[in-house]
């Protein structure tokens, strides 16, 4: 995993496979709440597919950065992935964009 600063109040994160992605998470939580100031971008290039417990811990920093005024975006979810969402109606709840490109651009463009 990486966590990269861009800028100022923008983290990318890149994740790694299962089973650490849960772990990953969790982590990047307690970093968002500490900080209180930036947007989040989540790469999913390298997990191929994820647990009911990494959601939760998508839900969390979702919640949380929402709460705080700030937006999230996951990129380069898997198809498989992105079923997971889809089936259970989360694919509305969050906001997806192709690659991190796409994700910086749409930051730039909402925040």
């Amino acid at each position: 995993m990486g966590i990269e600063n861009v800028g100022e109040g923008l983290i990318v994160v890149t994740l790694p496979p299962e089973p650490n992605v849960s772990n990953e998470l969790k982590n990047i939580n307690e970093r968002v709440s500490n900080r209180n100031d930036c947007d989040v971008i989540v790469d999913f290039s390298n997990v191929e597919i994820v647990t009911s417990f990494s959601i939760s811990n998508l839900m969390i920093l979702r919640n949380m950065l929402r709460d705080q005024g700030h937006q999230l975006i996951l990129c380069k979810v898997s198809v498989p992935t992105k079923c997971i969402f889809t089936v259970a109606g989360l694919d509305a709840i969050f906001e997806f964009a192709e690659d991190r490109e796409a994700a910086l651009t749409a930051m730039q463009h909402t925040g």
